[in-house]
């Protein structure tokens, strides 16, 4: 029987206002695309949260469906590389953005989107670790390039976070030393159990003294909030140490001096899930399924239902979640 209409968190902009509600869309209205996708999973990303919030900078025209992350089955494929039954990951490129994203049942995507399901992950695997784990994944690469577990620790901030929780994880399976950066006494046991070797209270971390250079401590970092955190990270590295950024939720701004970049040749590395390049995206996935995998994996999410999502963002935007969430939509 042929699909017609499905279900879909859609955004709606009323009066200046931005309105969410689950609603029955009609499957011809998806856009082009060779990969119709029966979604399985979606997760929860910041993203996700500013486009459910009206931010033009990340959806241009509503009503709009978020949903930068999905995993399920492709329904029909008008490609030659993929075909009906296939399990796919569609993470990133325009998905949710100004595309109908993953918080709907049905997708219609390019295929130069999909990249087929690893074996040894499931579908609520791969959500589990999505756009944030995969960023997270990103930033351990790029550290190992030019790391060693014997250079020193890695330090971690927004460890609680979905990518620093993710990369807590990685980094310890690879035998770092890592130090978590949080602002919740609530949850340090959680943060051991995700490999944190040590944990410093985000107060103390970013309210450190004003000086150009500090004293070296960390010979990496993963900074996922920016503003006074990253900065005080890019001041402690050791020489030749690197620190990888990929959020700006505390601040756009890098009020720093060049010297701890001419005195101790450090780097600072840039990353970006949204457009990773399919070669490198393929063999991440494919170390996500395997040596990277996190141990603790099914332990660092929550569940919920496209009605949960509602109230799910306002936590997410008032900093109130750890670890991953995962919209299940096919129950």
């Amino acid at each position: 029987m042929e699909i017609q209409t499905y279900n879909a968190l859609v955004i709606e902009e009323k009066e200046g206002k931005f309105i969410s509600s689950i609603k029955e869309l009609s499957v011809s209205d998806l856009p082009a695309g060779e990969l119709l996708i029966r979604v399985h999973y979606s997760s929860l990303n910041y993203k996700d949260a500013l486009s459910a919030s009206g931010n033009k900078g990340v959806t241009r025209n509503y009503p709009h469906t978020p949903g930068i992350d999905a995993a399920g089955v492709i329904v029909s494929a008008e490609n030659d590389a993929f075909k009906a039954g296939e399990k796919v990951i569609v993470t990133g490129y325009d998905l949710g953005m100004n595309t109908p994203g993953g918080f709907g049942q049905y997708i219609r995507v390019p295929a130069t989107w999909a990249v087929k399901l690893p074996e040894n992950l499931s579908l609520k695997e791969a959500m589990i670790i999505g756009t944030a784990g995969f960023t997270a994944g990103i930033s351990v690469t790029r550290l190992t390039e030019l790391i060693h577990p014997s250079n020193g620790k890695i330090i971690v901030t927004g460890a609680t976070g979905g990518v620093g929780s993710v990369a807590l994880s990685i980094l310890s399976k690879l035998g770092y030393t890592t130090v978590a950066v949080s602002g919740k006494e609530a949850e340090y046991s959680y943060l051991k159990s995700l490999g944190a070797d040590e944990i410093i209270s985000r107060n103390d971390f970013q309210n450190m003294d004003n000086k150009p250079v500090l004293s070296a401590k960390y010979a990496g970092g993963v900074d996922t909030v920016g503003g006074p955190m990253l900065v005080n990270i890019l001041k402690t590295l050791l020489p030749l140490g690197a620190v990888t950024t990929c959020g700006s939720v505390a601040s756009t701004e890098l009020n720093m001096t060049v010297f701890p970049f001419i005195l101790r040749g450090i780097s600072l590395i840039g990353i970006s899930a949204q457009n990773y390049p399919m070669n490198l995206r393929q063999v991440l996935w494919q170390k996500m399924a395997s040596d990277w995998k996190p141990d603790n994996l099914m332990q660092i999410y929550t569940e919920i239902k496209p009605e949960d999502l509602k109230t799910t963002i306002e936590s997410m935007l008032k900093g109130q979640l750890k670890g991953r969430t995962i919209v299940n939509l096919f129950d």
